[in-house]
């Protein structure tokens, strides 16, 4: 891959307009509608918009890309994390995708067990138990070619693990660098309470997924949903302060989903087929967070509209997190 087809890939031009720069980075998700998951792509608007780095995916794993990655890394500024799966049955290509993104100048990895939500993807908790079996078979695949080339990755609390669960994962394989991704919202879907998640997580945390949250009671459990700063129910200076305390030089990298509102049918009987280990506390003690925090804006939705429109709604949300990042995170 030439210099100029590298930024051609891009589709922007050699030099990215100058913006105001935040500390705060990106992952892909907050641009969803950009269909932006290379790395190379996601540094390009990073700079543009004025985010400080990004979470992002390889998109070769031949050294050329990966050397040209780097001098565009450092030319912009900016981090550079790379998003990746676990280790399969044969290890080769994650071991390789390790090689490259040390190649890069990555300062970790993030991957996840589970694409999907565990109370949609199974029906029953014998499904579970044998993705389980599964996901640790590719941890323990895993583990040994990070501590091989000292590169930490951050397995993400991603609507698969319970707090209790994901804590007892990183006590069974004890390893430096195995932590967390630690998303700041995803585990409401699972009835874990947000802040003790942050509390929790956040010394085992190698990079992030930094969101506020919005919820709205329906029929079957609640709606949820990512939402600009300062529009949801966290206690964002206090979710920083915990991370930063913790982990002070780990990277923030922003995930503000813009999409339709997502169903946690939790009063329905094939929510809690995976969860029997769940007590009516967390139900309880949710259910009340939902109604003590109805939307101080109507949930973000983006159902009829038109590529473009999404776009620029996306634009907007990354923009306003931005703003109140530098206003009132810390992270001008």
């Amino acid at each position: 891959m030439t210099r100029r087809s590298f930024l051609a890939a891009a589709g922007l031009a050699v030099a990215a307009p100058a913006a105001r720069r935040t500390a705060m980075g990106t992952s892909p998700d907050s641009f969803p509608a950009h269909r932006m998951r290379a790395a190379h792509e996601l540094l390009e608007l990073c700079a543009e918009v004025g985010l400080g780095g990004c979470q992002a995916s390889l998109a070769s794993l031949e050294p050329d890309y990966a050397r040209r990655l780097r001098r565009r890394k450092e030319e912009l500024g900016l981090y550079l994390e790379i998003q990746t799966r676990l280790a399969g049955d044969d290890p080769s290509e994650f071991e390789q995708t390790v090689r490259m993104a040390q190649e890069a100048g990555a300062t970790s990895l993030r991957a996840v067990c589970l694409a999907g939500r565990r109370y949609e993807t199974f029906s029953s908790l014998e499904e579970w138990k044998a993705a389980v079996a599964e996901f640790r078979k590719r941890i323990a695949r895993t583990v040994p070619i990070v501590e091989k080339y000292r590169m930490p990755l951050g397995l993400e609390n991603h609507k698969d693990w319970t707090l209790e669960e994901h804590l007892a994962l990183l006590e069974e394989y004890s390893s430096e660098y195995l932590g967390v991704c630690l998303d700041t919202g995803n585990n409401i879907s699972l009835l874990d309470d947000p802040m003790e998640v942050v509390e929790k997580l956040a010394p085992f945390t190698v990079n992030t997924h930094v969101k506020d949250m919005g919820v709205e009671e329906y029929g079957d459990g609640f709606l949820l949903s990512e939402v600009p700063f300062g529009d949801g129910l966290l206690d964002l200076k206090r979710v920083f302060a915990l991370i930063r305390q913790a982990r002070p030089k780990v990277n923030f990298s922003l995930e503000m989903i813009t999409r339709d509102p997502l169903k946690v049918p939790c009063l329905t009987e094939k929510y809690w087929a995976t969860l029997p280990d769940r007590a009516g506390i967390y139900l309880a003690r949710t259910l009340r967070l939902v109604r003590a925090n109805p939307p101080r804006r109507p949930l973000p939705r983006v159902e009829g509209l038109d590529t473009e429109a999404r776009k620029r709604y996306e634009r907007e949300n990354v923009a306003r997190c931005v703003e109140y990042a530098r206003s009132h995170l810390g992270l001008a």
